[in-house]
């Protein structure tokens, strides 16, 4: 995040008109992170996600990647977030780009909020005694970004159809977790529960091992079906769902499903490699969201 006064960028950000936005979105589909699934939505949808997606990464980037007094960046960028909700100026250019989608989707602050007070508990907290406690912080860190999804998309606030985004959104969250077990270990955290590390008999110094033994094999296949099961409100959230917002939400659930496959295809060992989904399984999950429900 950047502080004090607009930089040019910054400047030049904030006097972008609908062409350049519109132009942005042929570049942001192209980048690596962009959900594949998603570009087939009309322009303007993605361009709204995008500069949802944007301050998301520039918050998790604050709280992961930024040099120097993360907690104190994090509260900086929480007050801008509140300045641009009482329409006063911003100068973070991912906020300025934010501006319009706020407007025209109506999008509420607290998301967002609750994406900065995950990244500021990751400053205090780096293991989770039980699954209470991870799936506490998957209620900050994950669900938030499903519920600016359907927003995006005008979703109006049924309680089951919110429920079932956050269970989605939770698994997600946990399916991430469990590839990048390794990545994770390197940065000083664990998320895997402390309390089934225990019970498995794995301590933590087995994940800094170069390959999995059996029995974190056997811990992270069992918080893959965890997570499955979470991701199993799919199905229910993709029926709720109509035109483009089922589109994208499939889209979202396919990949978790196809993240738990290669989860399963790996045995468990995520220190070797990190399990990533094969495309083939993507579609099929996503093939398979939309059929009817008497034939999945």
């Amino acid at each position: 995040m950047r502080d004090g006064s607009p930089t040019s960028a910054d400047q030049l950000a904030g006097t972008e008109g609908t062409d350049r936005r519109e132009r942005r979105a042929v570049e942001m589909e192209r980048a690596e992170n962009f959900p594949v699934a998603l570009r087939v939505l009309p322009r303007v949808v993605r361009v709204d996600l995008r500069a949802v997606y944007d301050v998301v990464r520039l918050i998790d980037d604050a709280g992961d990647e930024a040099v120097g007094d993360r907690t104190a960046q994090l509260e900086a960028l929480s007050a801008e977030l509140g300045d641009l909700w009482q329409d006063r100026p911003v100068h973070t250019a991912a906020l300025v780009r934010l501006r319009p989608t706020v407007r025209a989707r109506r999008l509420p602050e607290e998301p967002f909020q609750r994406l900065v007070a995950a990244n500021l508990q990751d400053q205090r907290v780096v293991r989770y005694a039980d699954h209470d406690e991870l799936l506490a912080y998957c209620a900050l860190s994950a669900a938030p970004i499903g519920r600016l999804v359907l927003a995006v998309f005008a979703v109006p606030a049924d309680e089951a159809l919110l429920a079932a985004s956050d269970r989605v959104c939770a698994g997600l969250q946990l399916v991430e977790h469990w590839q990048d077990v390794a990545e994770d270990r390197r940065r000083g955290r664990v998320y895997l529960p402390q309390d089934a590390m225990a019970a498995a008999g794995v301590v933590e110094a087995d994940l800094d091992a170069p390959t999995a033994g059996p029995a974190l094999r056997e811990l992270v296949l069992a918080e893959t079906a965890a997570a499955a099961e979470l991701l199993a409100a799919g199905s229910g959230l993709v029926r709720g769902l109509h035109g483009w917002a089922r589109c994208a939400v499939t889209g979202y659930v396919a990949g978790g499903r196809a993240s738990v496959d290669a989860l399963r295809r790996s045995g468990g060992d995520v220190l070797a490699a990190t399990p990533r989904p094969r495309r083939r399984d993507l579609l099929r999950h996503a093939a398979a969201l939309s059929l009817p429900r008497g034939r999945r």
